[in-house]
């Protein structure tokens, strides 16, 4: 069996094709059950994000075809071969750690992966598709993620998604002091945006959810307006930021209405940031004037010139990664020799048992002598008598291959072989 991750991230699949393979947390553990019935997969976890999805599989044998069942899943109809990486083994074990490090995140050292792969493995173990093997890698995979973090500098200051999105929408305004910000949805990333333009000078807010009560609890951190999604149109005319990331599955701000807003404003610009996969603002909003929409795939810039100043940092945390990937491998193996390490052993016992027996008997019979004489030679010759008949049949054969491992199990000196 072996370890494989397929997947496509921000790097490999634009946000049109990211959006047509994201797992909701509804039907996931449907999904989990989905893929863990296609022959050859033995386990499975599915991690779905704004930048990535990906499938990370216990597969026996070679033809478990992962990107096949993604395509047919979601019924995409199209190829995802291009946008798709495949991983077995060492390296998919490699990629395991450096995504939950932050090391493969749009934003270099972002801490938000962590959360999200901690979650899908929840999701996996609470369906029962996540097994030993599974179990063990993502054990490991926290824990070499806790020692990136608390051993390298790469997290330090870390630029987040919603850091850059302020950064992005200063290109726009100069100043927020005299602006009104709409966001909409009530998640992680809408709170950090929301506490990043607060303290750029922002002062009018309004947060849209679907859970009114969910915006009233964000908005009250901020002093702002809150509003049910119902309500978003007519107040998509006060904003001149939008920032939206809900997990809604089909786009909540539609080309009508923001051509709508921008009559109202006198055409007055809007900064539009669309940070959800799926996608959150109809695409065709960009070709509006006086609207300036952006996707998450548009802050590469920013990301770039987080990237470069973190180089160094992320060096040392690759060479980390390497080091724990070897022990990691090693340990697998080491399991892969434990069930003829029991069967070794049950067999020995057994034999041990036997002899033992036969040896109490002689002592019950007044044999004293003669029992220790024949526990020892017997236990000996039982012992060694399978491995020295397959030994005689080596060199009988030149099997020297084997003769070698013999040597080196036993831990023969080179004088005596």
């Amino acid at each position: 069996m072996s370890i494989v991750v397929l997947g496509l991230n921000h790097r490999t699949a634009p946000v049109e094709v990211r959006e047509r393979v994201v797992f909701d947390a509804t039907h996931l553990p449907e999904a989990l059950h989905n893929l863990c019935a296609r022959p050859g997969v033995q386990e499975g976890l599915i991690v779905s994000t704004c930048n990535r999805t990906e499938m990370y599989c216990v597969v026996e044998g070679g033809n478990a075809s992962l990107a096949d069942w993604l395509e047919g899943y979601h019924q995409t109809g199209h190829d995802l071969g291009d946008n798709c990486y495949e991983m077995h083994g060492p390296a998919a074990v490699q990629h395991a750690f450096a995504v939950a490090s932050g090391l493969d995140s749009l934003i270099l050292g972002e801490p938000q992966i962590l959360g999200q792969l901690k979650d899908a493995y929840r999701a996996a173990h609470e369906a029962g598709t996540a097994g030993p093997l599974l179990n063990r890698l993502f054990q490991a995979t926290f824990a070499v993620a806790k020692r990136v973090r608390t051993e390298t500098r790469v997290g330090a200051s870390a630029v987040s998604v919603a850091s850059a999105a302020v950064q992005m929408a200063r290109r726009i305004f100069a100043g927020f002091e005299q602006h009104t910000a709409l966001l909409i949805g009530a998640g992680e990333m809408i709170e950090l945006t929301g506490r990043h333009l607060h303290a750029q000078g922002l002062r009018r807010m309004i947060i849209a959810n679907r859970s009114i009560n969910r915006a009233q609890d964000l908005a009250l951190e901020f002093k702002a307006s809150a509003i049910t999604l119902d309500a978003l149109d007519e107040h998509l005319q006060a904003a001149d930021i939008v920032i939206s990331s809900t997990a809604s599955p089909t786009p909540i701000v539609t080309l009508a209405a923001t051509r709508a807003a921008i009559t109202a404003r006198r055409r007055k610009p809007i900064f539009m940031l669309d940070i959800a996969v799926p996608r959150d603002i109809e695409p065709a909003v960009g070709e509006l004037e006086d609207v300036y929409l952006y996707t998450i795939d548009d802050l590469r810039q920013v990301v770039d010139d987080n990237l470069k100043a973190r180089q160094d940092e992320a060096q040392e945390a690759h060479q980390l990664i390497e080091g724990e990937v070897g022990r990691f491998m090693s340990a697998l193996r080491t399991l892969d020799a434990a069930p003829i390490i029991r069967d070794l052993r049950a067999r020995a016992d057994q034999t041990k048992a036997q002899t033992l027996e036969q040896a109490r008997r002689m002592i019950a019979a007044g044999k004293h002598d003669e029992a220790l004489e024949f526990l020892a030679n017997t236990l000996t010759n039982r012992l060694l008598h399978a491995p020295s008949r397959a030994l005689r049949l080596a060199a009988e054969q030149g099997d020297a291959e084997l003769i070698d491992a013999a040597h080196k199990l036993y831990g023969l000196d080179d004088t005596e072989h």
